[in-house]
């Protein structure tokens, strides 16, 4: 089959520029050699592409240009040219589907945008694999983390091995509106201590809207914090909690404002 054929420059990307990924080392399986990405912000040692941050500097060549060869029918096997035909086939069938659409002929399903909660997880899923690639690529040194959930806010401290005074701290608090996270705490808080730009999206992450095991909520007339349980698996007797069901049932009574779930995916 023909493959699409690249022209590459060895040069820092700008923002709108499309990269091949050529040296895929840092990717922590969220981008292999061969993709190719849209740059949308640039860093000081590399760019990000959408929710992908941190492509380092040596791992991508720019495009500056492209072109498809014509395949040789002629040199082609027999399992070659089927799937060629299935590809032109699938590609007759989008257009004709494209072209009834815009006529109003047909009803394609349009899929459906990513609700709040969809990009929220998927903000916090980004801020948890940032924070191990930072600290993956900074060898040497102690880190630690201080999140205090009462303050909603995050500290982070990192020293020397061996020392105890810090070298560089940062610090993330959490505005008293919004849902406080831990991950997305960390993120910010480490960022700013290695003096690197904070993503938008870290800073304007949706307010959540599912209730889920192990967030905190408190009841709209003021309550004190209490941990979602399922009816299943109750907390220790100390820690105030309410079950999923009752909450979901009674979700308009109730606001969570604590989603960092401690201990899950870190």
């Amino acid at each position: 089959m023909t493959e699409t054929k690249y022209k590459t420059e060895k040069r820092k990307a700008n923002v709108g520029e499309r990269i091949l990924i050529t040296n895929a080392v840092y990717s922590a399986g969220r981008y292999k050699n061969g993709d190719v990405l849209k740059v949308t912000h640039c860093t000081e040692n590399g760019v990000r592409a959408g929710f992908i941050h941190n492509i380092w500097r040596g791992e991508y060549e720019v495009i500056v240009e492209e072109h498809t060869p014509i395949p040789n029918l002629d040199e082609m096997d027999c399992d070659e040219l089927v799937a060629l035909s299935e590809s032109v086939m699938e590609a007759l069938r989008k257009r004709s589907y494209k072209n009834g659409y815009d006529q109003g002929r047909i009803d394609v399903e349009i899929e459906a945008p990513e609700s709040d909660q969809q990009k929220r997880d998927e903000i916090v899923a980004q801020a948890k694999e940032d924070v191990r690639e930072l600290l993956n690529s900074a060898n040497g040194y102690d880190h630690e983390f201080i999140v205090n959930s009462a303050k909603r806010a995050v500290v982070y401290l990192r020293k020397v091995a061996g020392r105890t005074s810090a070298g560089l701290r940062g610090i993330a608090k959490c505005s008293p509106n919004d849902c406080f996270n831990a991950h997305i705490g960390k993120a910010i808080a480490l960022r700013r201590a290695l003096r690197l730009e904070v993503p938008t999206e870290y800073l304007n992450v949706p307010q959540p809207t599912e209730i889920r095991v192990g967030d905190y909520v408190e009841h709209f007339v003021g309550t004190e914090p209490m941990v979602v349980s399922s009816e299943d698996k109750f907390p220790t007797i100390d820690n105030p909690f309410i079950g999923l069901a009752f909450v979901n049932e009674y979700s308009r009574m109730f606001k969570i404002t604590d989603d960092s779930r401690a201990g899950e995916g870190e």
